[in-house]
This record gives structure tokens, sequence and C-alpha cells, in this order.
């Protein structure tokens, strides 16, 4: 536990240190926590991609227990700060979610991944592939996109890295019918996992939302429970333009949890925070890097000391 909680505090380094750390600083900085104080703070949440709502709400419960405590040690006011965002944050989670733990039950589990262009949708795919087959279980891919015969590949790609089957089909081939035929041979062949690539579209085309209206459909004649799961997947340097996104996307099909991507990567980590107090889609899953075992099970503990800690990470 050691190792991983180190590894994933040294990947969200970036993040901490654009958004975290500089709300310290500022209360360091100043030595006072007076009203000014409290402006400058809320104007570093606003440009991490809090939200105003969320992050008038941080400063509001601050400014309460702070007041109820009697607090004045700027040192403490730090400790007081990461509670309340913390608080906020994991409110109503479970903490021992694992994406990776399948219900016994069904199989197989299929979980369908939508998003815009760019995501990495596909990147995550072969992560999240990879991560199964190393826990045994028997995994098929089924390259929906379609528009591009580049897309096709590179989900080939991905596949043959993970050590992973993949059903792929001709570029242009109608996605629905490509996704029918992966679904039906997940279930005849007794697969655990099928994992369902489908073309990165724009939130605000009405047509290609369509579209995964009748995928959504071509999947439960294959298997009618199914999908088991829809994955959002979202880059997190997107900042609000994320929450439009799962808005549209779960009109038409339903959503049942979020893939951040490039998490290490971005400055702006309040995008969590946005998340939680405008979506009632959990975050399930963190990009943090390129490589094949670069992703993580958001959960809150973990997260927690990775993100907040300002010493060494304890077991």
């Amino acid at each position: 536990m050691l190792n991983m909680m180190k590894s994933l505090k040294d990947k969200l380094s970036k993040t901490k240190s654009g958004f975290i750390d500089k709300i310290a600083e500022v209360v360091s900085v100043r030595g006072v926590f007076d009203e000014e104080t409290y402006e400058e703070i809320e104007e570093i949440l606003i440009r991490n991609d809090t939200g105003f709502e969320m992050a008038e709400q941080i400063i509001e419960r601050l400014k309460k227990e702070l007041k109820t405590d009697r607090i004045k040690s700027v040192e403490v006011v730090r400790i007081y700060l990461a509670d309340v965002m913390q608080d906020i944050l994991f409110k109503d989670m479970q903490e021992d979610d694992d994406f990776f733990s399948l219900p016994e039950e069904i199989k197989p589990y299929v979980i369908a991944f939508v998003g815009v262009n760019g995501t990495g949708k596909t990147t995550t795919i072969g992560k999240i592939a990879h991560r199964f087959a190393k826990a045994g279980k028997k995994v098929l891919i089924v390259a929906g996109d379609t528009f591009r015969a580049a897309a096709i590949d590179q989900v080939a790609i991905w596949a043959e890295r993970a050590g992973v089957d993949i059903l792929r089909s001709e570029p242009e081939r109608d996605p629905a019918s490509v996704i029918y035929d992966g679904v039906a041979k997940a279930v005849a062949k007794s697969y655990d996992v099928v994992l369902i690539d489908t073309a990165g579209r724009q939130h605000t085309k009405d047509r290609l939302m369509k579209e995964l209206a009748k995928i959504d459909r071509s999947i439960k004649k294959a298997c009618p429970e199914a999908p088991h799961e829809t994955v959002l997947v979202v880059d997190s340097t997107t900042g609000q333009n994320a929450i439009s996104q799962a808005l549209h996307f779960n009109e038409a099909i339903k959503l049942n949890s979020i893939a951040l991507t490039k998490f290490d990567g971005t400055a702006k980590g309040g995008i969590i925070f946005n998340i939680k107090q405008n979506l009632q889609i959990p975050v399930r899953l963190l990009g943090v890097g390129e490589g094949i075992d670069d992703i993580e099970n958001f959960h809150a503990v973990r997260f927690v000391k990775a993100f907040f800690d300002k010493g060494d990470t304890e077991a």
C-alpha cells in the first residue's frame, strides 16, 4: 500500500501543485485569515475548474467551521480547509468501490465507453483490458468506431498490448451492427468482459448522439440486461465543458460512471469537485499516465492522501 500511495502521489504532483499547494501558499504568505484571504482562495478554486457554486460552498463551510471552533492559527486553517474539501468531495461515496471487481453471476459483463473526440477513450479501454486480463478474465474488445480506419487500428494495437481478443470490421460499416456482432460473440463464446469502443462524437451533434441510442438498442438485442456499465471518458483538462458533455451523453445513453483521463497532467484538479456538485454520476477511474498500468480506481482515502497530504505518505 505504501508504494501504491507514493506512486499515486507522484503522479498527481502537478495537479496538486497547481491547486492545493497554491491555496496553502496564499494562507501562509498572508499570515492572517481575513475576507481578502477568503476571496483569493475562492478565486483559485474557480480558476481550477471547481465551479462557482462549489467554490462558494467550500468557502462558506470553511468560514462556519473556523468561527465555530474559534480557529486563528494559519497552520490549523490549512488543515480545516482540506477537511472541508474532503468532506464535500467524498460525501455519499463508497470507499471500497472497485471498478475491476465484477459480479460473478453476470457473464459477459458488457461495458460501453463513450465520449467526445480526443479524450483518451481508446487508451483507457486498452488499460482496462490489460487490468482485467491480468486478473485472469477472458476479455473481448469490440471496435465500434467504424468511421475511421485509424481508430480501428489503434484499438487493435491496444488489444494486442493487453493480450486480449478483438472484434473488428471494415471501416464504414454500421457501428450498431458491429457492436451487436461483438456482444453476440461474447455471449456465445462465454467471455467474461466485453469492452465496447464507440466513435468519439461532439455532444452538441444531435445525429451522432441519437446514434448512441441505436447502439444501446443493438447491445440489448444481443444481451438484454446490457450494457451493465456505460462509462463517459472525460479529459481532465476540459474544465467546465465536461459537465455539459456528461449531461448531453446521459440523455442519449444512461451513464453509470466517469473516467477522468490525463489527471496527472492537469493543474486544474478542481474538476473532481465540479463533477461532484453538478452530476449524479460517480467518477470511478483516473487516468494518471501514458503507460498501460496507469489507471487507478478512484478510491476516496487513497486520493485524499495523495492529493492533500503535504508530508510523507503513510500506509
